[in-house]
């Protein structure tokens, strides 16, 4: 029965192998990403990405990242959903998918929660996009903080039509432009929010937009569907993530370098709930933790494996084969292998006789 499983999993375009190796890339549809899971998700991580899935500044070999990357094929992806929730505008997600081995998500959420995408051809949700687009206004935006000095406009590749992104000069400075700002904009017949974030970013978006709403959008469609997850594990570092802690009854980890604006937050509003966690450990590395801390699933990265031949699974799974196979081909290719003929007859006997 695996060696059959394996080699459908194997001839997938679903598969490990054609989402890391092919140049082909899928069509896909929502209704498809849905498809894929004949029950409700077991569970549903929902990532920041810069320094909260992805490392930026202390880990150039991505070892955070590729433990969290082996774990998810090894023990998720065939049950369970990932979701990038991300201030990064949809092309800056772009480049860095170019910078880092990042995981192609069932469903990405760009620019601070105002932009939802799914799958690896990332088909834009259109009805979010009538959502943002109520009382909005990117012109008037443009022209009632063009009056305030303290406000200084990023680069056009952080900006879209839903999102307008500045510096503040500082952040004392954040509460008395809010309110004088939210003054200007509701005159002119608009409805925004302000999102503070990394101790000087300051975005103006629609008010039904940033990253809690878009996971209460998302959530909602989930259910509909039927596919509400069992479990959800929301991840962040900073100020504009917290509103996806605010979401009820989800699990979640502030990784161990959130930023104080983060922390500050949580001793405010939320370090009564027992179901977020402040990790130990940078990034992937702390939403592993919480996964094993919240008892969500398996916790235990293949990439943590020393030896193969001494793993035994309970239950052996295609999943786990296909990354072991391309874990001992990254050691065997370095030179890590020391018997190279047992390694071979292991992986030969998980598979089919012509693979």
């Amino acid at each position: 029965a695996l060696t059959l499983s394996l080699s459908k999993f194997l001839s997938s375009k679903e598969s490990f192998f054609f989402r890391f190796f092919s140049y082909t890339k899928p069509s896909f549809r929502i209704p498809q990403i849905m498809e894929r899971l004949t029950s409700p998700p077991r569970l549903m991580i929902v990532s920041d990405l810069d320094d909260t899935m992805v490392d930026r500044d202390n880990d150039p070999e991505n070892v955070s990242l590729l433990r969290f990357n082996s774990l998810w094929e090894d023990a998720y992806r065939h049950d369970s959903l990932l979701v990038f929730s991300t201030g990064r505008t949809l092309a800056m997600y772009k480049k860095l998918r170019k910078e880092r081995p990042l995981l192609t998500p069932d469903v990405i959420i760009t620019s601070v929660g105002t932009e939802i995408a799914y799958g690896n051809s990332m088909v834009t949700d259109d009805n979010w996009v009538e959502i943002m687009n109520n009382k909005w206004n990117r012109g008037i935006v443009e022209q009632e903080t063009s009056n305030f000095p303290e406000l200084t406009l990023q680069r056009e590749c952080d900006q879209t039509q839903n999102k307008v992104s500045f510096w503040i000069d500082h952040k004392s400075k954040v509460e008395t432009v809010s309110k004088e700002l939210l003054q200007r904009l509701e005159k002119r017949g608009l409805d925004v929010k302000f999102i503070f974030s990394g101790g000087k970013a300051f975005d103006v978006l629609p008010k039904g937009g940033g990253k809690g709403q878009a996971l209460a959008y998302l959530l909602k469609k989930l259910k509909n569907e039927g596919k509400l997850p069992v479990s959800t594990l929301v991840c962040g570092d900073s100020g504009n993530d917290t509103e996806l802690f605010s979401i009820p009854d989800v699990y979640g980890v502030m990784v161990s370098n959130a930023l104080e604006e983060l922390l500050e937050w949580y001793e405010k509003n939320a370090k009564d709930n027992s179901k977020i966690v402040h990790a130990s450990e940078r990034c992937a590395g702390g939403i592993i933790e919480a996964i094993g801390h919240f008892k969500l699933g398996p916790n235990f990265s293949p990439r943590d494996v020393s030896d193969f031949l001494e793993c035994k699974e309970d239950n052996v799974n295609p999943g786990h084969e296909v990354v072991k196979l391309f874990l001992f081909y990254e050691r065997w290719r370095r030179g890590e292998v020391d018997n190279c003929e047992a390694y071979t007859a292991s992986l030969k006997a998980s598979c089919h006789p012509g693979g």
